[in-house]
């Protein structure tokens, strides 16, 4: 089994017989091993509450369309807002309380067909049960914490980058298919991920302790004595109140050198001393920093600083690396030899594929340095996730696979036990006909209406099969360290050397491989949640699978609604200097379809390209987890060895861009601060408020975010004073190259 010291500080593993926060003693294998599980997570069930009400479905359905809206109009944004499930844990309690007393309490029969027996509008009290399906059916609506659909963003560089057209329908069944074809391989995978105590999701507790702080009722031994005694401790739910207030509030109320600004911009620089308690800068990439266990921040940390302050500027000033001067430090953008902005559309054909004579006339295409070497870190994260699984949890997945064939295995821990007691499993033949269903709905897309999305039949096939491989592997890391790398880098590597100079294809291959995994790793997720909170699995099947549904066709109708209504939206140069319609998302996604599609990765990163050295990070990554297993065979007292996860440091700054230096500073210093310093010295505190306060503040940006677009947005106004002017750093994104000439319209100065 794996040790607990991997995924857990020193300080919080116990042994069998310890005593476990609110209740009871542990009798080993029982209970969970993990300490934040036994700190957060009741080992109790009430198999009698019911979930599949009226009520759950009026309010899950309503916050499953509100989010889905809301997330796929804040995504064009320069800071996109993430409206997440915590706002509609908030909202739908006092609506699901409102429900309870005025909703008839009449019985009725129900059809035979449908199982007979007694149904209501109102069977009781509104419970937590209900409540969780409401947030897991919101969680499909803004796709599982990434916001939208993933898929939307064809469209959007279809209709604003490439200035083309696709039917609505195709993007329909596009979004559709790979939103839900992961769903049928993450079925065949819960028995290694979910059931499993020691694979406990971290992500999943902040939810749970959210919901048991708005639904239970505090302990009589936090009140205070007769007579005095200790004063009472604030209550989590009062306290998540004041905390989101405080949150809502926070938003109502240089030099001429060069180099000066590249290095402590922390929007287009290195972010030196940039820090910011924006709590939509802090979480817009990474999420919420009070969530991932301290090992996963430290290792995060070290790929960080080593990245982004010892490598980028050894390249950029040391070395020049790939006359690195003649481009901003850091930028998304793509550039000629010269140093200017690449016209892309200058080189696609009617036919939307690559015009070589066009390309030629323009010469290679060029990357910021620190765009480059990102694409090289993301080489290696992805080669480092297969040996690392391999080498940590190759005989654990073995082990597992084995005695689930018997059919026998380990002891399983309370929750599990309680699980498999009460609650009948989701027929295995649901999730395989729903992949045989969006399979073959996927195959027609790519035949009948193959001009729509150039992908060939069996260009899909291979993404499943690449999507179905990575899913475990990528599950375990999620399920430990709350980190999940992703396979758009390597999708769309492999898809572009096969098929060159279309760019429609290689990102419909991507979406197919990444997204199809990364919805079965989410999907898993919410299965843990409801796992933890006791939820039958057939209902949340259910649920996932009719949000993701809705999720989809809202999430599309609003792209098509901005995209013809918004003049130049997400073209920065063409925008007003202050509008927010920048969508910077979209801007990364359309420049990988042009570097993998359009071109191709052989122009790039292969003897046609300037980038061919870049392929040596796949070998770096592959040998890293090496080293480090052998080291910790050799060290075996030095714990802190296995606790190096390199698919984690070395994928570090994956987010970047579009995330910023800001962002990562921001998010490492408050992750540092709750879950070393508050977790090791204050745990009772931290067991109590730490994920009510991370829920405290993702709601009130929400809300904040939600009153500022009615208010506001809708209105056509903003406020405009110098806190809402950017950072002032405006020459951070000039190169320092001698003879650069950007034009007289640009800030950088001419360096003669």
């Amino acid at each position: 089994m794996v040790e607990i010291s991997e995924i857990t500080d020193d300080d919080v593993e116990r042994g069998p017989g310890a005593a476990i926060p609110g209740g009871g003693e542990d009798d080993g294998d029982a209970s969970s091993p993990i300490e934040q599980v036994r700190m957060t997570v009741p080992a109790t069930d009430d198999p009698t509450l019911p979930v599949w009400t009226f009520r759950m479905w009026t309010l899950g359905l309503l916050s499953c369309g509100l989010l889905s809206f809301l997330n796929q109009f804040f995504s064009y944004r320069t800071e996109p807002i993430i409206v997440t499930q915590i706002t509609v844990q908030v909202a739908s309690l006092p609506l699901g309380h409102f429900l309870a007393r005025v909703l008839p309490t009449r019985k009725f029969r129900a059809p035979a067909v449908l199982g007979g027996g007694e149904w209501s509008l109102n069977p009781g009290p509104f419970n937590m049960k209900e409540h969780v399906l409401i947030s897991i059916f919101a969680n499909a609506g803004c796709a599982f914490g990434d916001g939208s659909a993933y898929a939307v963003m064809i469209v959007d560089i279809i209709r604003a980058f490439y200035r083309r057209s696709i039917p609505f329908f195709a993007a329909w069944l596009l979004i559709t298919t790979t939103q839900v074809l992961g769903y049928g391989w993450a079925g065949l995978m819960r028995r290694y991920v979910v059931e499993p105590a020691h694979m406990w999701w971290p992500g999943t507790l902040v939810q749970v302790s959210l919901f048991r702080a708005l639904h239970e009722k505090e302990d009589s031994n936090q009140q205070p004595a007769e007579g005095g005694g200790s004063p009472r401790k604030t209550s989590r739910a009062k306290f998540f109140l004041v905390a989101l207030a405080c949150s809502f509030l926070w938003y109502a109320i240089f030099s001429k050198s060069v180099t000066a600004q590249q290095l402590g911009s922390g929007m287009r620089g290195l972010g030196l001393g940039a820090f910011t308690l924006d709590w939509t800068a802090v979480s817009s990439y990474l999420y919420s920093p009070l969530v991932s266990p301290f090992f996963v921040t430290a290792n995060i940390l070290a790929g960080f600083v080593l990245f982004m302050y010892v490598v980028v500027p050894s390249a950029y000033w040391g070395l020049d690396l790939y006359h690195a001067r003649r481009f901003p430090i850091f930028s998304s953008h793509l550039f000629t030899s010269a140093g200017t902005g690449y016209d892309i559309n200058a080189i696609v054909d009617k036919s939307f594929e690559i015009d070589m004579d066009a390309y030629h006339r323009q010469g290679r295409i060029n990357m910021s340095t620190f765009f480059a070497l990102s694409y090289g870190l993301s080489f290696a994260a992805i080669a480092a996730t297969i040996t690392h699984v391999a080498l940590f949890h190759g005989k654990e997945i073995y082990r597992r696979f084995r005695a689930s064939r018997k059919e026998a295995g380990d002891k399983p821990d309370v929750h599990t036990r309680l699980m498999k007691e009460n609650y009948e499993d989701a027929p295995g033949w649901w999730f395989y006909s729903l992949l045989a269903l969006s399979a073959g709905v996927s195959l027609l897309l790519c035949t009948v209406l193959k001009k729509e999305v150039q992908l060939p039949w069996w260009g899909l096939l291979f993404a499943c099969a690449m999507a179905f491989v990575f899913t475990l592997p990528i599950s375990i890391i999620t399920a430990t360290t709350n980190q999940t790398p992703g396979l758009n880098v390597l999708s769309e590597y492999v898809i572009g050397l096969i098929l060159p100079g279309k760019p429609i294809a290689n990102v419909c291959f991507k979406v197919y491989g990444y997204m199809s995994m990364s919805q079965a790793v989410s999907f898993l997720s919410d299965f843990k949640l409801g796992h933890y909170m006791k939820i039958p699995p057939k209902s949340m099947f259910l649920v996932q699978l009719v949000g993701t549904m809705v999720a989809g066709t809202v999430n599309l109708g609003v792209a098509y609604w901005l995209l013809g209504s918004i003049p130049n939206i997400c073209q920065d140069a063409l925008l007003p200097p202050d509008s927010p319609w920048t969508c910077p998302g979209d801007r990364v996604f359309f420049d990988a379809s042009v570097i993998w599609g359009l071109v191709g990765p052989r122009r790039i990163f292969g003897a046609l390209g300037n980038y061919g050295a870049l392929n040596w990070f796949f070998l770096a990554g592959a040998v890293g987890p090496v080293i480090v297993y052998a080291l910790h065979k050799a060290f075996p007292k030095q714990r802190w060895i296995r606790k190096i996860n390199l698919p984690v440091l070395i994928g570090a700054t994956a987010s970047m861009p579009p995330a910023t230096a800001m962002n990562y500073n921001s998010w490492l210093l408050i992750g540092i601060a709750f879950n070393f310093f508050v977790f090791r010295y204050q745990k009772k505190w931290w067991q109590r408020y730490n994920y009510i306060l991370s829920a405290a503040l993702d709601a009130g940006v929400a809300f904040m975010g939600v009153l500022l677009y009615f208010t506001l947005s809708m209105e056509n106004r903003n406020v405009s004073w110098w806190g809402t002017a950017g950072e002032h750093c405006p020459l951070a994104s000039c190169p320092t190259a001698k003879g650069v000439d950007l034009g007289s319209d640009s800030v950088c100065p001419l360096v003669l």
